[in-house]
């Protein structure tokens, strides 16, 4: 199970966890779910639908998504 918490604008809520199920599907919870252990520090960037995100770990990657959104986001990534 993969954690995110996010921190900015452009999701349903100001601060927000993502957890991503074994079985691919995801959860969104209001606020920081815990126990957290972080493992990346990643800034995302989305606007229309071009995503540039700058990772603490993978480095620099811009991909393309089908939908036009604005997101600027913190984020940590763990489990």
């Amino acid at each position: 199970m993969k954690k995110y918490i996010e921190i900015g604008i452009g999701n349903r809520w100001l601060v927000r966890t993502e957890i991503e199920h074994e079985d691919g599907t995801e959860t969104e919870v209001k606020g920081i779910d815990r126990p957290f252990r972080c493992k990346t520090l990643y800034v995302r960037i989305w606007i229309g639908k071009k995503v540039l995100v700058i990772d603490s770990r993978e480095g620099f990657k811009i991909t393309t998504k089908s939908r036009n959104k604005f997101k600027l986001i913190v984020g940590l990534s763990g489990l």
